[in-house]
């Protein structure tokens, strides 16, 4: 898949410099890429057409999945280390750690810190949380960390694939995301790459409706 790229307190300048992070963010560049065209088509089509599932964001999230997993990367990955905070609102849709080389530069005092990811093609409702969750696994608080991280990226649909991939109009896009940074500045106190995922360039998906159900198509172009 094509990106492109929003930094918040510098955040793509330290994926690209800062070597332990580097290493990091080329795997996600690596897992992004591989959901192209082809797997998201097949995957669609094997998977949910004709089952009432409108849109290739349950694809393309399970495809980001299997390729970030295969790479090391931490799936549904709790924030906190302590059980009480176990459930799904207290989890990171991906995290992975590194041994820390320079604490200057990731902005560490510990041996190990790391990157948390969230991919976001939720509700707009959920855009300050999607933000503020890498937040709370980043800044240093009260309760224990399952992996300290010390940078945020967030993955979101841009407005374009957002139309020619069959989501829900009620969808927050990687524009909703960027608009929200201004406002949350001074929360968002850790860097923040945000991603969007620009259309695929050899089809889209209709909606169909059979009985009261609606349901996505993939139309080649």
């Amino acid at each position: 898949m094509e990106i492109e790229v929003h930094s918040h307190r510098h955040a793509l300048e330290l994926l690209e410099t800062v070597p332990e992070y580097r290493v990091l963010w080329d795997e996600v560049l690596q897992a992004i890429e591989s959901v192209d065209d082809t797997a998201v088509i097949s995957h669609f089509r094997n998977n949910f057409e004709g089952r009432a599932v409108k849109s290739i964001s349950r694809s393309i999230n399970t495809l980001l999945d299997d390729a970030l997993s295969a790479l090391g990367w931490r799936s549904q990955s709790p924030i906190f280390a302590n059980s009480e905070y176990g459930d799904h609102a207290w989890r990171l849709d991906f995290a992975k750690s590194f041994e820390v080389s320079d604490f200057e530069a990731v902005g560490s005092a510990d041996k190990k810190s790391g990157i948390s990811i969230e991919v976001a093609f939720n509700h707009q409702g959920n855009i300050s949380w999607n933000l503020i969750k890498p937040v709370i696994a980043s800044e240093i608080n009260h309760v224990p960390k399952a992996i300290q991280t010390s940078l945020g990226i967030v993955i979101a649909a841009t407005e374009d694939l957002k139309a020619m991939g069959g989501f829900d109009s009620a969808v927050g896009t990687y524009e909703n995301y960027i608009s929200n940074l201004l406002p949350l500045r001074n929360l968002l106190s850790v860097p923040i790459a945000v991603v969007g995922l620009k259309s695929f360039k050899s089809f889209r998906v209709v909606h169909e409706k059979s009985g009261s159900q609606n349901f996505g198509r993939i139309e080649l172009l």
